[in-house]
């Protein structure tokens, strides 16, 4: 479907914010198991210091983002869950001492085993807003063959250009970071999905393909600009004529899917040992002065909105993501987290809710091919295990049934809300 693109900050470089007076550090920000905390309160810490991590596999470690001292514990909600987690406050001494960075001399020589390590003790998880940890995703198991591995490039959800700006400004770091992945998994293919209205991102790279020596290795395939083209099973479907079995993952039909920031970040932490402490944020929207920029984890919203004049005009909500797929954030004061590719502001007129009139659009829209109208039914019925047996597991929460319905009905939010109560009856179990 094609819905308005409204990308204010596309041709707006990235830009350093300077560093919060504190930072929150929430010790969950990853798919799978929290951290538990490694400091106290009162403890020193460096830039770079690992702070928070688990012994479970799918897990990813959390690092100091300023130099400070660990001033107090506090609790955050995890938009993407609505659950409670721990966090942990760094008051900044200014300074922005880091720990010393442990860059490989000879990084090309590092075993697969050796990359994964350095991955995972960075802290790397997928920055398209998964938040599924990267040394996980990268180590497929026994018997899953990976034929192919794609570099989403697509970014397809209206007003975020974070990715596009990256693939702009660190090109040569995202090539990189994909050929480490062509080592680790050994696929015969290596394709980069671009959208094509990102023209300068396909030049820009077929660029550096060639001057990189990657040309007989990497192919760029520019795709139509179309919502939701960035979803990994749309992309699957478009790019390979592949779906996804019912349940599945995208290496059950020998496929890895990363996102172009994510890449970016794996070069930092093989060839220069930099842990995961920043990212690049689209703030946009409502705000005087739309930009990108390259922000310290921990940082308040509040601190980008202001950074970028405040806001422009009125405004009733602010987004954690796109206007599709983003989750309404009401506290200013949330940390940005490792899954935070946008921060949209903007105007929301109340829309009160009517009787699904059985219409069919959000049927027509659906990319997975589900019944959104009976998932929102079943959820507001309390029957979550109707929904489970209408596949919704399957649906990615890409917003196109809420976006086309014409009674207003917000479906993906009962969707998430029948996710998270499955959730929480499989972890009792």
């Amino acid at each position: 479907m094609k819905v308005p693109e409204n990308k204010l900050t596309a041709e707006s470089p990235i830009e350093p914010i300077p560093l919060p007076e504190k930072v929150i550090i929430p010790l969950h920000q990853n798919i799978g198991a929290p951290c538990e905390t490694m400091v106290k309160r009162g403890d020193k810490v460096l830039t770079g210091q690992k702070i928070g991590d688990s012994e479970r596999f799918v897990n990813a470690p959390v690092h100091a983002t300023v130099s400070g001292e660990i001033s107090a514990t506090t609790t955050v909600i995890n938009p993407p869950t609505g659950q409670p987690a721990a966090a942990l406050v760094i008051t900044s001494d200014g300074k922005d001492e880091w720990v010393e960075l442990e860059a490989p001399e000879e990084p090309e020589a590092l075993s697969v085993k050796e990359i994964l390590g350095k991955i995972r003790e960075a802290g790397l998880v997928g920055l398209g807003g998964a938040t599924f940890p990267t040394h996980v995703k990268l180590s497929p198991p026994e018997g899953k063959k990976i034929d192919t591995v794609i570099l989403n490039g697509c970014e397809c959800e209206p007003y975020i250009t974070s990715d596009h700006r990256v693939m702009l400004e660190y090109g040569e770091k995202v090539l990189s970071g994909l050929n480490i992945i062509r080592k680790v998994l050994s696929p015969d293919n290596v394709y980069i999905a671009i959208e094509d209205n990102k023209a300068d991102a396909i030049d820009h790279l077929e660029k550096l393909i060639v001057a990189m020596g990657f040309k007989e290795d990497f192919k760029i395939i520019p795709l139509k600009s179309k919502y939701p083209m960035g979803a990994e099973k749309t992309l699957l479907n478009t790019l390979l004529s592949r779906e996804v079995p019912i349940g599945g993952l995208p290496l059950d039909i020998g496929v890895i899917v990363h996102n172009v920031s994510t890449t970016k970040a794996i070069h930092d932490a093989v060839f220069e040992g930099r842990p995961f402490v920043e990212r690049v944020v689209t703030v946009t929207g409502v705000v005087k002065n739309p930009k990108n920029l390259l922000v310290r984890l921990g940082t308040p919203l509040r601190s980008l909105i202001d950074y970028c004049g405040g806001i422009d005009g009125k405004a009733s909500e602010v987004i954690l993501g796109g206007p599709m797929m983003g989750i309404s954030q009401p506290d200013l004061d949330f940390p940005v987290t490792k899954g935070t590719s946008c921060v949209l502001v903007k105007e929301s007129r109340p829309i009160r809710e009517q009787d699904c009139i059985s219409c069919g659009r959000c049927l027509e829209a659906c990319p997975m091919y589900l019944i959104p109208t009976m998932l929102a039914k079943y959820t507001k019925a309390g029957r979550y295990d109707e929904c489970q047996k209408a596949y919704i597991a399957d649906c990615f929460e890409c917003g196109a049934c809420a976006y086309v319905c014409p009674a207003n009905i917000p479906i993906v939010q009962y969707i998430k809300v029948a996710k998270s109560e499955l959730i929480k009856r499989a972890a009792t179990k």
